[in-house]
This record gives C-alpha cells, structure tokens and sequence, in this order.
C-alpha cells in the first residue's frame, strides 16, 4: 500500500500565495486600476452625451409643436357657419415628405368640447378629449399603442372666435434616433474599453518587465557572488535609481561579509595566541617539575595570559554589544580636564618606565554630557597607544578644550606617525599597521575601534592628524548637542 506525504507547511503557505497571485499580480491590479478608471470616465461621459442629447431633442420636439401651432393659427379660418377649416382648402403640410416614423397631427376644439376639425400626415389617432378645456397646456408625453407623441393644447382666437388648438408631433423617429445613438455610444464604450484595456496591460508590462529582469538577475546573486553587479537599468529615471540603490547595498553587504571574514579569522588567531601559550607555559611547567619558586612563575606567566585574554574578550563583548544596540550609556555631566588629568595620573607609570613626559592642556573647564567610563576607556586606548608607539623620552600631550563651538578631546605623540595608505583603516577591528610589533606591546587592534565607537555613541566622531616621521594626533569632537549646560 502506498501512502501520500502530508503536505508540508512551506507547500501550503505556496499554495495560499499561489490561489492568489492573480490578485497579487501587479500586472494584473495596474490594468483593472486602469480599466476601471477608463470605464468610470466612459460612463460618466456617455451618461452626460445622452442626457444632454435627450434634453435635446426633447427642446427640439418642443419647439416642432410649437411651431405647428403657430403654422396652424396662420392656415386655419372660421367660416360664416363658426367652423374652422384650411385656408385654401389643404393643409400646410400636405406636400411635405414624412419621415419614417414621423408624423404630424392636429386638432380643433370648441371651448364646449365638440371635436370641429381634425387632420395629420398620418393615419388618424386618437388622442381623445383634451384636460381641461378652459385653458392651455404645457406640452407632454402621451404613449399611445402606435408609439409616443408630444402633445401641446393651447387656446387660441381664430377670426376673434376662442377655441382650443391641440398639436401632435409623433416622437417615434426621435426615440429611434436616441437608441440607435445609445447603441453607438455602448458599442464605443465597449471598443474603447478592450482597446484601452489591453493597452493597459501592454504598458503594465512593458513598464514592469524592468522590475522582472532585475528581480530575476538578483535572484541569482548568492552571499558567495556578492560581487557581481545588475547592468544598469535606462529604460526610466525610477528603474535606474532603483538598481544604482540594489548595487550600493550589495557592495555595502559585500564589505560586511569581507569584514565579518576577517573580523572571525582575526578573532580565531588573537584568541588562538593566548590560549597557545597558556597551553605551551602549562605543559613546560609540567615537564620541569621544578619547586615552588618555578611553579609560582609558571602561574603567574598563565595569570598573564589570562588576563590578555580577558582583556581581548571584555572589548569584543563591547563591541558585539555596541553592534546590537544593546550598549546602554550612563550620562552624567562630566568635565573632560579632570578626565584628562585623571588618565594622565594613571598611565603615569607606564610613561616613566619609557623615561616620556605625560603633558596635559587643560586651561579651563569642558563640560559635557557623557558616560564617564566609556569615554575613560576611550581615551586610556588612546594614551596608551601614544606611549607604546611614541620613541624614548619624548613628550605625549593630553589636551582638552573648545574648538569651533565644539568640545575636543585630542593625545598627540612625537612617534612614527601613521602612512597615509593606513589612516582610513586604522580603526577597523584588528587592524594593525605593523602587526608584529602591535601584538609584542600586547595590543589586539581593538582599541581605537572601542574609542571611535565611543565618540559615535555621543554623537560625536574622531579625528586624525598625522605626518611619518614626526607624531599622530587622534582628536574626539563632541557636537553642541551633547555640551552640559554651565
């Protein structure tokens, strides 16, 4: 027996989104929206065409019955015996040609309501008494079994004798007019709407074929082919901003990814140095088998170790943070002299075991908005660099102050200064410009990362002046955004 496999969840929510694709369809949401706009202007201008046109004839149809009246007053006499008849003994009308459909009708009334004359261009009809035979009409519809006509009745003297005129104008050639003009007007509609319809859709397409080449390109774009590129897309102003935008991320991605590989394999070895020698220092402790005086000393080089490595992993655990955002700052008014003061007593030492002189600059006081041991930290990497870095009894300057509104921070040193093909770079993570003498002081390359992240953490950013052969000066700017108020 054979079993069918359950559909999986990826399979069902495939066939959700493919019920209703149609929907989801630009293509096909571009020509109903189009469609639908073309076919509500048609019918609102077809709507306006025939009513307006309606109204017109039914004025024209209005004005036939009042003319006939008034052709009729001019041809009708009263005879000695008081009744109307033709002058001349024939209508008006009697040569003119009928159209089909047509017609003409009139009607002579006595005010007592007696039918005096009668006649029409067609067969009699019979539109019997006429309302109200005191007085006139205003003219109207009647639908009568051979069709509709306007009917006028209005009181007129005839050789100064009242009597009660009443017009018919037969309304069936107009009302075929009206219909075969609604035909027209639909079969209009209708050839523009298709005609519209699939020019919707041909320029749906066309304007979004771009948008399927580019997605179809993109598509084939993997995290292992980060460098290729979409061609440029001319076709519009839209299509190649979008693909110019498409290729800044993808470069932007593919210096991520170039960064994450050189930031894990930077990672492994200056990880993989500590514990090496930690391994090394405790496997030839256990081979000498010396006294407590030798194992003290191997303890304490592995304490060293130690600590490096603590070191190394606190500042990419900061880092790590800061990259996700969940670093949390402690503002507090500080004053950046005291601070430079403060990290000058501390790194005291170092400076005098290297016979340098710490020198700080600091006339009066800068206060700003600031977590005070992230901008400690910052400027301790920034000193200890200098000392490391900087030659033998030379001078390392800490100077704080105003600059263009601005709060500043800078350490200058009289070192070998940084080439010019390095300076962009020197913050990078784990960046070195001499990697040997860098990890012999101890460094990870990790600190000036950990000071611009300060300086950016207080909306600020760091700057660098340096010329080969006679000193760095690395400087952080903090915005007035960011000064505490005296």
């Amino acid at each position: 027996m054979t079993t069918t496999p359950a559909a999986s969840p990826a399979d069902e929510r495939g066939a959700e989104s493919g019920g209703n694709r149609p929907l989801r369809s630009l293509h096909a949401r571009i020509t109903l929206w189009y469609g639908g706009l073309l076919a509500l202007c048609l019918l609102a201008y077809s709507a306006a065409v025939v009513v307006f046109f309606t109204q017109h004839i039914e004025a024209e149809m209005d004005r036939r019955v009042h003319e006939d009246v008034e052709l009729a007053a001019r041809a009708i006499v009263v005879s000695d015996s008081g009744r109307p008849h033709w002058r001349g003994g024939r209508p008006p009308w009697s040569r003119v040609q009928e159209e089909p459909g047509g017609g003409h009708w009139l009607e002579v009334w006595s005010l007592t309501g007696e039918r005096l004359l009668a006649d029409g261009t067609q067969d009699p009809i019979d539109l019997g008494r006429p309302p109200g035979i005191g007085g006139g009409h205003a003219a109207r519809t009647l639908a009568l079994p051979t069709g509709p006509v306007r009917v006028l009745t209005e009181r007129i003297l005839l050789d100064g004798q009242p009597f009660l005129l009443r017009v018919a104008v037969s309304e069936g050639s107009a009302r075929q007019f009206v219909r075969t003009m609604w035909a027209e007007v639909l079969g209009l509609c209708l050839g523009v709407l298709t005609v519209g319809g699939l020019g919707g859709y041909a320029l749906a397409r066309r304007a979004l074929g771009p948008l399927e080449r580019i997605a179809e390109r993109a598509r084939r774009i993997t995290a292992e082919e980060l460098h290729e590129r979409l061609p440029p897309e001319t076709s519009s102003v839209e299509l190649e901003q979008l693909t110019t935008a498409f290729n800044d991320t993808l470069a932007r991605l593919e210096g991520s990814f170039d960064q994450l590989r050189r930031f894990t394999a930077d990672a492994s070895h200056e990880l993989r140095t500590p514990l090496t020698a930690l391994r090394s220092v405790g496997e030839v402790g256990l081979r000498s088998g010396g006294d407590a005086d030798g194992y003290r000393e191997v303890i304490g080089s592995m304490l060293e170790e130690v600590d490096r490595l603590t070191r190394l992993l606190d500042e990419l655990l900061t880092l790590a943070r800061a990259d996700a955002g969940e670093a949390r700052l402690k503002p507090e008014t500080l004053d950046l002299a005291d601070l430079a003061l403060e990290v000058a007593g501390h790194l005291s030492v170092l400076a005098e075991e290297r016979g340098q002189a710490l020198e700080v600059v600091a006339p009066e006081p800068v206060r700003v908005r600031g977590d005070r041991f992230v901008l400690r930290q910052a400027l301790v990497n920034l000193v200890d660099n200098a000392i490391k870095y900087a030659p033998e009894r030379t001078r390392v300057r800490i100077a704080a102050g105003w600059r263009d509104g601005s709060a500043v921070l800078e350490v200058s040193d009289q070192g070998p200064g940084i080439p010019d093909e390095h300076r962009d770079r020197v913050f990078d993570r784990f960046y070195r410009v001499e990697r040997s003498r860098s990890r012999e002081m101890g460094g990870a390359g990790l600190g000036l990362s950990l000071v611009r992240w300060a300086a950016e953490a207080h909306r600020g950013r760091v700057e660098l002046d340096s010329e080969e052969g006679r000193g760095s000066t690395f400087r952080i700017v903090f915005p007035a955004a960011v000064l505490a108020a005296d």
